[in-house]
């Protein structure tokens, strides 16, 4: 017996608010380019669709982690 995969979401925008663009004279701006930066990217992603949002979520990760780490080291 074999199953078929589910369909996905329809191609074409997904609902809730609009990306939000990023400058890094926001208020919301940590001052931290590398965070920064992973907080953009998880703006960006979420017109991805959700496999393209995982690899945007592990890179975020691996960046704040290595992030942490030199803030550990000084």
């Amino acid at each position: 017996m074999s199953v078929s995969p589910r369909p996905g979401p329809p191609p074409g925008p997904r609902p809730g608010p609009p990306p939000q663009s990023w400058s890094g004279d926001d208020a919301d701006a940590v001052g931290h380019p590398a965070v920064d930066a992973v907080v953009q990217a998880m703006a960006n992603a979420a017109n991805l669709a959700p496999a393209d949002q995982i690899a945007q979520f592990e890179a975020a990760y691996q960046t704040l982690r290595e992030t942490l780490a030199t803030i550990d080291q000084a």
